[in-house]
């Protein structure tokens, strides 16, 4: 899979993709498909594992030539030693675990840099569906509210704060919309947030 493939299918996948450096050991929690580590493996030239729960998603993965591990993400990163990855990416799947706090500083552990991307519950049509009465459904959200698998709502301010109580280094903070980087009023813009970041050193 070339770039122009990645971005046709995802162009979010595509922006988050420059972050990866060519040759990188990658582990991308909840990589669905594998089109992400499927791009990686085939124009970077990158090595990893995938790990994903869904049942449907991991024979895409093996059609892809991904190695996928089927397992929980919070449960699934107890295998991995410290530093055990260049790159770590949790890409639309963080505001699905429980455990937020604690998948962030496993994920920290066992990668040297991280990638997250979750969508932004401050987007302007969110806050104009609460103003209305309802939760908001969108791209970014497609869900209604009873049949929704995401657990958390956060806004880029939320992480921001989080990831700071957590002892995140955060390198880049960028919001999206339509696959696009936002830079006026983000918060406000963007459907899409964006952290790039690692471990405090001490």
């Amino acid at each position: 899979m070339n770039f122009e493939q990645l971005k046709a299918q995802r162009a979010d996948l595509a922006y988050i993709a420059h972050w990866v450096a060519p040759r990188a050991h990658v582990l991308d929690l909840g990589c669905g498909d594998g089109v992400m580590l499927d791009y990686l493996q085939s124009d970077k030239q990158c090595s990893g594992y995938g790990i994903e729960i869904d049942d449907a998603k991991i024979p895409e993965c093996v059609a892809r030539d991904v190695s996928v591990i089927q397992q929980d993400i919070e449960a699934g990163l107890a295998i991995f030693e410290d530093n055990t990855f260049d790159t770590v990416l949790c890409l639309s799947a963080l505001q699905m675990m429980k455990n937020v706090e604690g998948t962030l500083r496993d994920i920290a552990r066992v990668g040297r840099e991280a990638i997250v991307s979750f969508p932004n519950f401050a987007y302007w049509p969110h806050r104009v569906a609460l103003m209305r009465g309802r939760m908001p459904v969108s791209k970014s959200l497609p869900y209604e509210w009873y049949d929704t698998p995401n657990l958390r709502c956060a806004t880029i301010g939320d992480f921001a704060a989080l990831a700071n109580e957590v002892g995140l280094d955060v390198l880049e903070c960028i919001a999206l919309h339509e696959g696009k980087p936002v830079s006026f009023l983000p918060n406000w813009r963007g459907s899409l947030a964006i952290f790039r970041f690692k471990k405090k050193t001490a």
